[in-house]
């Protein structure tokens, strides 16, 4: 049973967290009880909205611009997000990038942005809200990861690789905050339906034709929805996750299996 609750007088720093997963898992946890952190990079206008959204639940939020891909900028998000909402518990790291391109077509600028974005930024958001969640009696951390990281997808190799290197890193985080009570674990989701789509190839002019191909090959029957994996991230945030560490839970309606 949901408890509306559960994270009543908690805090939550999500990043990439203006539109998309990122914004629904940052609702989920508002209409659960935290306090929102909301950051983004390019756009303001939606994480506008998802702020409004947020204080339309009774919830405090503040928003920051950050870029994650530069050290300088993860410093001062994390410090803002604690400063501004009186700390930190739950840190989710959301925010995604990469250059879709095949194996023969990548360049270093694009490995370096992707790597710097999805895998690097996690190890110093890490490392800068530890001492704040710990300062607190502990608290979560969830890195958003992809199917990619296991699986080969056409022109994905640097957000494959990236979201691999995510994985490890927060197995390593797991282990290494454990002694802080701080419990670190991803979420890796297969074809959810989201703009961020588009960008893949085929997926603009072949949109509805992939989501039902995808459907008829996913046993659950339907396709994943961004609630789906708020809600996953949810239960990994919470105290009935607490024994639960370095893993990453899969989310795709068991369509990997091979059905």
């Amino acid at each position: 049973m949901q408890q509306p609750t559960r994270f009543a007088g908690k805090i939550a720093l999500i990043t990439g967290s203006g539109r998309g997963i990122g914004k629904t898992i940052a609702l989920r946890l508002a209409a659960e009880g935290a306090d929102i952190a909301l950051n983004y990079f390019r756009n303001r206008a939606p994480a506008e909205e998802a702020a409004e959204a947020i204080r339309a639940l009774g919830r405090r939020v503040h928003v920051v611009r950050a870029d994650v891909g530069q050290p300088d900028d993860i410093a001062r998000l994390v410090d803002e997000a604690a400063e501004a909402l009186g700390g930190l518990d739950i840190l989710v790291h959301n925010a995604a990038s990469g250059y879709n391109r095949p194996v023969m077509e990548q360049r270093i600028k694009g490995w370096d942005w992707t790597l710097n974005i999805n895998a690097r930024a996690a190890l110093f958001l890490a490392q800068r809200a530890a001492p704040i969640l710990a300062g607190r009696g502990g608290g979560a951390i969830v890195n958003v990861s992809s199917i990619g990281a296991q699986r080969v997808l056409p022109e994905y190799v640097v957000v494959g690789a990236s979201k691999a290197a995510l994985e490890a890193l927060t197995r390593y985080l797991a282990v290494e905050l454990a002694p802080l009570r701080i419990v670190v674990n991803a979420v890796s989701a297969g074809m959810v339906r989201t703009d961020a789509l588009q960008h893949f190839p085929g997926m603009r002019e072949h949109f509805e034709e992939r989501f039902a191909y995808a459907l008829a090959r996913t046993p659950a029957g339907q396709v994943l929805e961004p609630d789906d994996v708020a809600g996953v991230v949810a239960f990994l945030c919470s105290p009935d996750a607490f024994m639960i560490r370095g893993q990453t839970i899969l989310i795709d309606g068991g369509a990997s299996l091979g059905f």
